[in-house]
């Protein structure tokens, strides 16, 4: 009934009327490309992607090999170095406006929130002894992991604590630690949550003083209580251990993707560094699949060297399991080799030792510290691994790994998005790649690192810079985005 409303009124209140009418339909139009645009958002919640930390995204994200070399890059100060990679939620709320938001964790255990669109930083959490840390040996590269509600992620620090902070302003709602000796024990590898568990794995600093003992340990994501604890060495013992009262020391599970997890079946995977080795509670260097609350041992396997590889400090887990799909998974180490399992074939409690399907030679011939990433596209299976000195490709083809290329460009771990292979040099630049043809497609300019890896998500790539282990105090993280209009 507007028409007669206003055939009946003066000019002057036409004029007004229409005014409303138009303001009424703009402020329609901007929230429907709100929730257009929030819907269209994508997150990385945890390292690697996915549960099984496969290194590759399945969401669009923007960028192309059209566009991919006109990015522009932004650097943000933080106050710390994180030597790992970001998380990124789209659209959450922090302190009452939507943002998206890029979570991080420094060596010396700082939580920061930063916008990634202005790169400006929104919350900062600071744990307790933090001062107490500071240009110490004790440190994490550990990476956050966001809850499925959006509304919590979870750090860890060099106490050997894990925490619980609200997205909305970093605040702490649980504590809980997950070793007795913190200045021994070490959180190096990223957290996992899944139906409501919070998975992580302990191992030890550099130079391997004893006594630790690498464990994977079960938190209730809702309260922090400590569920279960399942430890590498004294194995037949549950619960956190004093490290001093276990009769064997070493064992670390510190790959890059910690815990990997099947999230068909919940069942964890893992691999432990050097450490004694019995088959039956000490289970140094060896790969160790466990049910989904790490109660029970499903499947192990070792090398039949596996006494060779810890006289020699060759840990078998310097990389975490990755996971082919079906019954295979591929495991690296730093004896230069990845080796191709059944997961079948190493099913049960007693020991397996040897029986690799294959076994190829790392990208350059050293050793491999960097998780590796699995693209499925057009049902053909790829695996991407990188180490100092190459980046390489192969192809799972009939039960075995096929090699298709590989270039003298050392990385860390490699990340697919987007149909674009992603490959950061810890000498400085991130390489971007066909992943099928193997062709660098751009060199995108930052500065060097250690084990840091990028996320590209949502039109945007991040990627933290510098090294823990020059105990820094202070870092950058770089982010780089599509020009206006693009």
């Amino acid at each position: 009934m507007l028409e007669p409303v206003i055939g009946r009124a003066s000019s002057g209140q036409r004029f007004l009327v229409r005014r409303f009418l138009l303001l009424v339909f703009i402020v329609a139009a901007i929230g429907v490309a709100v929730v257009v645009g929030q819907q269209a958002g994508s997150d990385w919640t945890q390292f690697g992607w996915d549960l099984a930390s496969s290194g590759t995204s399945t969401s669009r994200t923007g960028i192309t090999a059209e566009n991919v070399a006109s990015l522009s890059r932004r650097q943000v100060h933080l106050d710390g170095t994180v030597d790992s990679s970001a998380i990124y939620l789209h659209g959450v709320s922090i302190k009452g406006s939507s943002h998206d938001v890029l979570f991080m964790t420094t060596s010396y255990g700082k939580t920061i929130a930063v916008e990634a669109n202005q790169g400006s930083v929104l919350w900062e959490y600071t744990p307790p002894d933090y001062e107490s840390w500071v240009g110490s040996r004790q440190i994490t590269n550990s990476t956050p992991v966001a809850d499925p509600d959006r509304q919590h992620i979870y750090s860890v620090a060099p106490d050997g604590a894990i925490r619980k902070l609200a997205v909305s302003d970093g605040h702490v709602l649980w504590t809980t630690a997950i070793t007795l000796l913190p200045v021994r024990e070490k959180i190096a590898s990223p957290l996992k949550v899944f139906r409501g568990h919070i998975i992580a794995v302990t191992g030890g600093y550099i130079g391997d003083q004893p006594p630790y003992q690498g464990h994977v340990a079960i938190l209730d994501a809702q309260t922090g209580k400590l569920l279960h604890v399942w430890n590498t060495l004294c194995s037949d013992r549950p619960g956190l251990l004093d490290p001093k009262s276990c009769h064997d020391t070493q064992s670390a599970i510190w790959g890059r993707a910690g815990a990997v997890i099947d999230a068909a079946t919940g069942n964890i995977f893992v691999a432990t560094g050097n450490g004694p080795y019995d088959g039956k509670t000490s289970w140094g260097d060896a790969v160790i699949e466990l049910n989904s609350d790490a109660t029970e041992m499903l499947g192990n396997y070792t090398p039949t060297n596996n006494a060779e590889l810890n006289a020699r400090d060759l840990d078998i887990g310097s990389t975490s399991p990755v996971l082919l799909g079906g019954d295979f998974l591929a495991q690296g180490g730093k004896d230069a080799l990845i080796r191709l399992l059944s997961i079948k074939a190493i099913a049960g409690t007693a020991a397996h030792e040897g029986h690799e399907l294959q076994t190829v030679s790392t990208p350059s011939g050293i050793r491999l510290l960097t998780a590796l990433a699995v693209w499925h596209d057009q049902g053909q299976t790829w695996m991407f691994a990188a180490d100092n000195d190459g980046t390489a490709a192969w192809t799972f083809e009939s039960g075995k790994l096929v090699a298709k290329w590989k270039n003298d460009n050392g990385g860390t771990s490699p990340v697919v998005a987007g149909g674009l292979l992603y490959v950061y040099s810890p000498q400085g630049g991130l390489r971007v790649y066909d992943p099928a043809k193997g062709t660098q497609i751009a060199d995108l300019e930052c500065g060097g690192g250690h084990w840091n890896s990028p996320i590209v998500v949502d039109g945007k790539i991040a990627l933290p810079e510098g090294n823990a282990n020059q105990h820094a105090s202070t870092g950058v993280l770089d982010i780089w985005s599509l020009p206006a209009g693009h």
